[in-house]
């Protein structure tokens, strides 16, 4: 009798865990996006996210021209052309890191590292962020320097 008890237990909890376990995709399958995550998924946050790597790849590979025409009009009045060509040609070995980003229609804010090299081993890590913003028919430009 003993013997039985312990297998009609034993048979009860394989069959929960098995509902268990076959419950779990319907349950993950339900979560829902914030409105916030799924305003980051549409085409002007692909578009803002392409602008600001192809604006860092520009200050990469120290291509002044390209880089300024690709800021907006409130960051060239407020910079002088020295200014901008120290931005453009600060450093040799150069790169950068750029996560995701948060913002709304028109306006995206992405977090960046952009690391340069000081001597033949050291590297210098500048954490900040670049703004973009949509300056018309997907016209993405930077409104703020990193």
């Amino acid at each position: 009798m003993v013997a039985k008890n312990r297998t009609d237990a034993s048979v009860r909890i394989v069959l929960a865990v098995c509902l268990f376990l076959l419950a779990i995709p319907l349950w993950a399958g339900s979560h829902r996006q914030s409105a916030s995550q799924a305003d980051l998924i549409g085409p002007d946050y692909a578009f803002a996210l392409a602008a600001a790597n192809h604006f860092l790849y520009s200050w990469q590979t120290g291509d002044l021209e390209h880089g300024t025409v690709q800021l907006s009009d409130r960051i060239r009045h407020s910079r002088n052309a020295d200014q901008l060509e120290q931005f453009f040609s600060d450093g040799k070995d150069r790169a950068f890191e750029i996560t995701r980003g948060h913002g709304q229609k028109g306006r995206y804010s992405f977090p960046v590292v952009l690391v340069t090299s000081r001597g033949s081993s050291r590297l210098a890590r500048k954490f900040s962020e670049i703004v973009m913003v949509d300056s018309g028919k997907n016209d993405w430009v930077v409104n703020k320097l990193p």
